[in-house]
């Protein structure tokens, strides 16, 4: 029967020309009907149609693809800001000075889905006094300069509120035995009011990647403001 039309049966017809949208809609169908009519037309006639379509398409895949990208992103940033709102409430829940700190060693680092937090703090108290060792593990005393050091690696560079980057192997003063396996940190530079020293939380994750300099930091700056405002009070 080659040569011969098909005929199609009238029902299906009938249905094809009272909803075409049925056609145009099914992606597979028009592209079989596309390759059907560049093989009826033969390949010396350039058919313009057929080539603004398979741009249109292309674009249209390229415009899907960012559109799964965007939606992504926002649901990664939704997800951040609830960690974020959830740690400013279990800062500001506890009473006491000791129940802040606990909440740093134990709860802190579930809700932030890091691996370690510590606590820095400068002070001309030694670290081996007898009042600096009843500290709780998860707050460190150094010496004065030693968070802007920390901070820059003993660089002439400006000092930043929020700082992202894989940890330094100099690192056992801060992590002190997980020093051997933090691979990327959060360095949170607190200011604890006029007349003291600096302090500086410290966020560090095993994920080398977790914790990058070009990833934003709006959300970890908004947390620093609000972790060294309870600090204040606290040291008050």
């Amino acid at each position: 029967m080659t040569g011969e039309n098909v005929a199609i049966g009238e029902d299906m017809r009938d249905r094809i020309i009272s909803e075409p949208e049925l056609i145009l809609e099914d992606r597979d169908l028009m592209s079989a009907l596309i390759a059907a009519n560049e093989r009826v037309m033969g390949g010396n006639i350039v058919d313009l149609r057929g080539v603004a379509m398979d741009r249109l398409e292309s674009r249209l895949d390229r415009l899907e693809e960012t559109h799964r990208n965007v939606i992504a992103a926002a649901y990664e940033n939704l997800a951040g800001m609830n960690q974020i709102h959830r740690a400013v409430l279990r800062i500001l829940d506890p009473t006491e000075f000791d129940g802040f700190l606990s909440n740093l060693q134990e709860e802190l680092p579930e809700i932030l889905r890091v691996d370690a937090i510590q606590l820095v703090l400068e002070s001309a108290l030694s670290a081996e006094d007898p009042a600096a060792k009843r500290l709780s593990e998860v707050l460190t005393i150094a010496e004065p300069g030693y968070i802007e050091n920390y901070l820059t690696r003993g660089r002439n560079i400006p000092l930043r509120q929020v700082t992202l980057r894989q940890s330094q192997p100099d690192n056992e003063v801060v992590y002190g035995e997980q020093a051997d396996w933090i691979r990327s940190e959060a360095l949170l530079k607190l200011d604890l009011g006029v007349g003291r020293l600096p302090g500086m939380l410290v966020l560090g994750s095993e994920d080398p990647h977790q914790f990058n300099p070009a990833h934003g930091t709006d959300l970890l700056t908004f947390f620093t403001g609000v972790f060294e405002r309870a600090m204040r009070r606290w040291l008050s």
